[in-house]
């Protein structure tokens, strides 16, 4: 054999190699993402750590990599990932990885990194309402840091080395969500993150560590069960479970077992089989109940066709033993990422996780206060330290006493999850709000104008809020927020419009204050016509009369008034008849109309002779059709008995 078949059949052994090698990798990622898709990402990461290990590298791999970890809360190695990603497949990746990797890069505390990656998630997607919030609230670490500092943490006993959550008041007891592994329990594990399956525990909140125990068997099955809210009756549950009913385990099209929510009520005192709420669904996931104050209310989370992200919050009406239909809570709270975890306390504030808006990193805390109308409105991050750089949930709290608890995969935790208990040690908190009172004025005078309508814009251009200038010239607008860039704006008939931009500061309850100064149109033009410049109304005169009507003094009054303000002025009044009668008749009355007209201004109104002159033009111009020998209604005719009041110098 010669060289050159040795070199060839050497170059066609690599490359049967290395083809053999990619179809091998590429089964190993196809086996990772069938496990991916059915939400067991501990399996599909171990084998896509494999084929990155064997030297492979592509877009899919990245993603699913960093996925893997994102959905277990494992921040800080799917940062490794994203940067990967991002660093290698900027110009064809899904632009939510922006955000997925500035979440992340917050879980490191690099928040600076972090907002550098959000800027360009704004630019590439400026309508996601993630990076609406960012782009709006570029202060945001300033924002929470002005709302830290309200609350008191401490550890509990009732922790352990797995995952412990969800914390919920029950008659003096406490119950929570924990994979705990105990004797002559079942050791199911769950692929999702490779831990045992969630029961319901509860405990005395006086003595954490002497009375605990498993919920009722009922409750509890074989699967997960977490966020539980009972009715102050003590008689009514409603939980999280997988979708597990009457022992028949279910899955969606895909495949996937999902959440549903589940009610119970206790009987001689002994809680029922559980049913699930009609609302669930084998396709989208339902969970995370909490109740309104007055228990006529039910609230959860859902990923159920037409929310706007990963999960949205919903209420929906109980009726007794039925329920009415869920609604979302809108998109002033739901965003793109995920709201989840909601809490209503007893004086009707609620708090909720979100990921989607500005917060320290992963699921922070949020509270939003209810109005009169019984509607909520934007949410705002409670700070530090309930919230953290990782993820924060499941806060309850009592507002009565400012005692509650909520859970937190932070460093420091006996578990993957841990319960801490805090006491409010401030005054409720409240929204950073503040106040712009504001006047319109004239330019060239610097005298109050009244009646101006006045806007509040945001940074977008987009109205906001409208008001009119009070007859003291002033204004005002009581939703402003703290760290936002704004603009003010105030027009008028007549005048030119003033515009100031602001950014608020983030001092609670400050008062801005603002001038807008319009500037008057020059009206005085050479050959403009009065009737048009203050819009009067026709000046009209009755058939066959000179004399002045009523309703024309009024508008004759409007000219006297824009003389005196414009004392230079000078005007040629016209005055017009039909074409009735015959011409020379019809002269003579607009000559006689004319007369009335001028003496009129002048001795009613004390303006000099010397500005006005005028004369009659009879039926020689006319507005209309309506000519000799025409036939015309009334009304056509009367537009021609008219007035004009022409500039002729100013």
């Amino acid at each position: 054999m010669n060289t050159k078949m040795k070199q060839t059949l050497q170059l066609f052994i690599v490359i049967f190699l290395v083809t053999i090698s990619a179809f091998s990798q590429e089964k190993k990622i196809q086996k990772g993402n069938d496990d991916f898709d059915k939400f067991a990402f501990i399996n599909s990461r171990d084998i896509y750590l494999k084929v990155v290990e064997n030297g492979y590298q592509s877009q899919e791999l990245y993603q699913k990599l960093g996925d893997s970890y994102y959905f277990t809360a494992d921040l800080k190695e799917a940062a490794k990932w994203y940067g990967l990603l991002v660093e290698s497949y900027k110009d064809s990746m899904d632009t939510e990885y922006y955000f997925r990797y500035a979440q992340t890069l917050k879980s490191l505390k690099q928040y600076a990194a972090a907002d550098r990656i959000m800027d360009e998630f704004y630019a590439v997607n400026p309508s996601d309402s993630r990076a609406t919030y960012f782009n709006d609230e570029k202060n945001y670490l300033s924002l929470i840091e002005m709302q830290s500092g309200r609350f008191e943490l401490s550890t509990i006993e009732i922790n352990s080395e797995n995952s412990d959550f969800a914390p919920s008041f029950y008659l003096g007891n406490l119950i929570f969500a924990s994979n705990r592994e105990e004797r002559n329990v079942s050791k199911r594990i769950h692929e999702w993150n490779n831990q045992p399956f969630l029961d319901l525990y509860i405990v005395n909140q006086d003595d954490e560590k002497g009375s605990m125990e498993r919920f009722s068997k009922n409750i509890n099955s074989k699967f997960h069960e977490s966020t539980a809210i009972i009715t102050k009756d003590g008689n009514t549950i409603y939980f999280t479970r997988n979708n597990y009913t009457n022992k028949d385990y279910r899955e969606n099209s895909a495949g996937t077992n999902l959440l549903k929510l589940y009610r119970s009520k206790k009987i001689d005192g002994k809680w029922e089989k559980a049913i699930e709420l009609p609302f669930n669904s084998d396709e989208y996931a339902v969970a995370h109940p909490a109740l309104s104050p007055d228990e006529k209310t039910l609230y959860f989370a859902s990923d159920m066709p037409g929310g706007k992200g990963l999960s949205d919050l919903y209420k929906v009406s109980i009726e007794e033993d039925s329920f009415g239909t869920p609604e979302s809570l809108g998109e002033v709270i739901n965003t793109e990422g995920r709201e989840t975890f909601p809490f209503i306390a007893t004086n009707g504030d609620m708090y909720f996780s979100s990921d989607g808006h500005p917060g320290l990193g992963g699921l922070d805390v949020y509270v939003v206060k209810q109005s009169e109308d019984g509607t909520y409105g934007e949410g705002y991050n409670i700070g530090e330290p309930v919230n953290s750089s990782v993820d924060d949930f499941t806060f309850i709290i009592n507002s009565t006493s400012g005692l509650g608890y909520f859970a937190s995969n932070r460093e420091g935790g006996m578990g993957s999850d841990d319960i801490y208990s805090f006491r409010q040690i401030e005054a409720p908190i409240k929204s950073c709000v503040q106040l712009l009172n504001g006047k319109v004025r004239n330019k060239e005078n610097d005298q109050i104008i009244p009646g101006a309508k006045v806007v509040l814009l945001d940074s977008e251009n987009n109205i906001l809020a409208e008001t009119v200038s009070s007859i003291d010239g002033e204004f005002n607008f009581d939703t402003i927020h703290c760290g936002r860039a704004y603009a003010v704006r105030a027009n008028k008939i007549k005048y030119s419009p003033d515009e100031t931009s602001f950014v608020t500061s983030n001092e609670f309850s400050a008062q801005i204050n603002k001038t807008l100064y319009l500037n008057p149109d020059s009206p005085i033009i050479l050959g403009a016509d009065l009737n048009n410049l203050l819009d009067l109304e026709p000046i009209y005169f009755d058939l066959d009369k000179s004399k002045i009507r009523h309703d024309a003094m009024i508008e004759l009054q409007k000219v006297i008034t824009f003389m005196n303000e414009y004392p230079k002025l000078k005007i040629d009044i016209r005055s017009h008849t039909d074409s009735r009668a015959k011409d020379a008749y019809n002269l003579s009355l607009s000559e006689r109309r004319n007369k009335a007209t001028k003496e009129y201004i002048i001795n009613i109104g004390g303006i000099s002779s010397h500005r006005i002159k005028g004369n009659g033009y009879g039926e020689t111009q006319l507005v209309n059709e309506c000519s000799n020998g025409v036939s015309c209604s009334e009304e056509k005719h009367q537009l021609n008995r008219r007035s004009e009041f022409i500039i002729i110098e100013n």
